[in-house]
């Protein structure tokens, strides 16, 4: 009996991209986009009863983000601009920093997620009063205030820190790089929750961990652990001290992997 086909595959031309006019007036996301165009990146698109379901793409997605090679999995074909971006940096991350024939690095699985993730606050910061009526800040704006509540910050608060993420988004960007990275580090190198609970209280203090739980750290943690390769990785950590030491971390991103990739 033949196995069922659990996907169908696809390029990004072949895909519908939602809000895509909001990000027309980033620069960086033009380039980001034609990366995956020129390597012709794979997506693959659920099928068969699973077609169409949100909620297994997520589940899958984030169990298996970076241990199955063949692309992010989507329920349909047709995504948000700023999953574009996302996916890019991740591709961008891997063909920096993959060494052949061997699993992506814990330090180099983390400094892609981060890249990637702290990218999303970068264009929170691009697309206020600029886009406001971009589905993305719709979706990511209450999330992120969800987020900060839970984490003790007010309703004024938390508009202090989003004008602060929109007076600089460069900045945003670079802290928050450097929050994700140094915390699931921090948090690889606890055994049980005591620890766990200890180091998380080292970062209290930073200007942007109201927005921490908003992402899946557990998850970048779990799956660092049971798949990343622990060989030092002196290029990973090399590409962590150029970002955190740049003056606009994006700009030595644009020179050094973006560059490359589209010339």
């Amino acid at each position: 009996m033949a196995t069922p086909r659990v996907f169908e595959h696809c390029t990004l031309s072949e895909l519908e991209i939602d809000d895509e006019r909001s990000f027309r007036h980033v620069s960086l996301y033009a380039d980001l986009k034609e990366v995956l165009r020129r390597a012709a990146y794979p997506f693959r698109i659920l099928s068969g009863d699973s077609a169409g379901r949100a909620d297994r793409a997520l589940l899958l997605n984030l169990t298996f983000w970076a241990a199955d090679a063949g692309g992010d999995i989507l329920p349909g074909r047709r995504l948000d601009a700023d999953v574009v971006a996302h996916v890019a940096w991740h591709h961008l991350a891997a063909r920096a920093l993959a060494v052949p024939g061997r699993p992506l690095s814990v330090d180099a699985l983390l400094v892609g997620e981060a890249i990637a993730s702290a990218f999303d606050v970068y264009l929170v910061g691009r697309l206020l009063g600029h886009a406001p009526e971009s589905s993305f800040l719709e979706t990511q704006v209450p999330a992120m205030a969800e987020t900060a509540e839970a984490a003790g910050l007010c309703a004024e608060d938390f508009q202090r820190l989003l004008e602060r993420v929109a007076s600089d988004p460069d900045r945003a960007f670079g802290e928050l790089y450097a929050l994700l990275f140094d915390v699931t580090r921090a948090l690889l190198a606890c055994d049980d929750a005591a620890l766990a609970q200890a180091a998380l209280g080292g970062f209290a203090a930073h200007p942007l961990v109201p927005l921490l739980h908003r992402y899946e750290l557990s998850n970048w943690v779990l799956y660092a652990r049971a798949f990343g390769d622990r060989h030092e990785d002196v290029r990973a950590r090399q590409a962590d001290r150029a970002i955190r030491s740049a003056a606009v971390p994006l700009d030595w991103l644009s020179a050094h992997w973006l560059a490359p990739a589209l010339s």
